[in-house]
């Protein structure tokens, strides 16, 4: 199923206009999720919404937003007059300037969105507009209004399309002198520095994401897969301390005697990674996009498929209701 946009409007860069719509660039649903359960029941935890001094339940009409100025004074703002002072630019993205993008500061930086045509017209003014930001290599300011919130969005070509990233207002920036004003002046000698260097030129390489590899992701999706198989979970061993290293000089001459030794099976690890994501892009493409939560779906250990079987027809206790991932497993796919 394809997404949903977020927003839907138009494009505008003085009297060129084009419609559009905005899609969010990332996802978080292929991550493994839970729920809060009853520990002797396996019923999921309800919440509900209470007077924090009656302690009655209170229904969705009744509920209301409040600006907290004082310990026990709130001020009640009704949905008509936040409707009333609601932004009347909700459905277009105005270009307000153009800056380098070495100029935006990584702090400000929210999210990122694709913007693309909205429908089959437009598509002539949404390319001057990519094709003209692209030739100036700078990046487009606008603003869009998100649940009744103007944002700053900068824009800026991304292949065929443009990618829309939100930024922050300069009141939700900290500034660095709260944390930095107190970090020590130290002279670091020159030898200090090059050991430095040396290691960091042995771990140089392309950025490439693709290789990145969620591990505690991996571990939840390795240990849901064997609750669903029934196989035993050993308990895993406390790490040693490596104590501190008190000679800095020491510590840099550790790490590069380290890295030697390491070098060659992080080589081939790396090697081995890239030559398995060269094998699935080569593979056709499915029509949406597996992620990790994909992996749940086989059952890993001996016996598993077995064992899944007949945990699906055997009557469980109440105490085993919690595992419950062969119908989450289900409904991911």
């Amino acid at each position: 199923m394809a997404p949903r946009a977020n927003w839907k409007g138009f494009l505008r860069l003085s009297l060129v206009t084009c419609p559009v719509a905005l899609y969010p660039a990332t996802s978080d649903t292929e991550k493994v999720s839970f729920n809060q359960i009853n520990r002797k029941t396996g019923h999921r935890i309800k919440y509900l919404k209470v007077d924090a001094e009656t302690g009655d339940e209170v229904t969705s009409e009744d509920i209301v937003k409040g600006y907290k100025v004082d310990t026990d004074t709130y001020i009640e703002v009704t949905k008509d007059e936040l409707d009333d002072i609601a932004l009347d630019s909700t459905h277009t993205i105005e270009i307000d300037e153009f800056v380098p993008k070495a100029d935006i500061d990584n702090r400000y930086l929210i999210r990122p969105y694709y913007l693309v045509p909205d429908g089959k017209v437009g598509h002539d003014a949404y390319a001057v507009i990519r094709e003209t930001i692209r030739s100036m290599d700078k990046v487009a300011i606008g603003r869009v209004v998100l649940t009744n919130r103007e944002h700053i969005i900068a824009l800026e070509p991304l292949e065929t399309g443009l990618m829309g990233t939100l930024l922050r207002y300069p009141y939700e920036v900290r500034s660095e002198a709260e944390y930095f004003d107190d970090i020590q002046d130290v002279k670091l000698t020159r030898d200090m520095l090059d050991l430095a260097r040396h290691i960091v030129e042995k771990k140089s390489g392309a950025f490439e994401p693709e290789l990145f590899e969620d591990h505690y992701e991996t571990a939840l999706i390795d240990l849901i897969n064997k609750k669903r198989a029934g196989t035993p979970i050993a308990a895993k061993a406390t790490p040693k301390s490596g104590g501190n290293v008190i000679n800095l000089m020491d510590a840099l001459k550790k790490s590069i005697a380290s890295e030697k030794d390491t070098a060659p099976a992080a080589k081939i690890a790396k090697e081995t990674a890239k030559e398995t994501v060269k094998a699935t892009k080569a593979k056709k493409p499915k029509k949406r996009v597996e992620g990790q939560r994909e992996m749940l779906l086989p059952i890993s250990g001996k016996g598993g498929k077995e064992a899944a079987a007949k945990a699906a027809t055997t009557p469980r206790k109440a105490a085993d209701k919690p595992v419950r991932a062969p119908a989450r497993a289900k409904k991911a796919g």
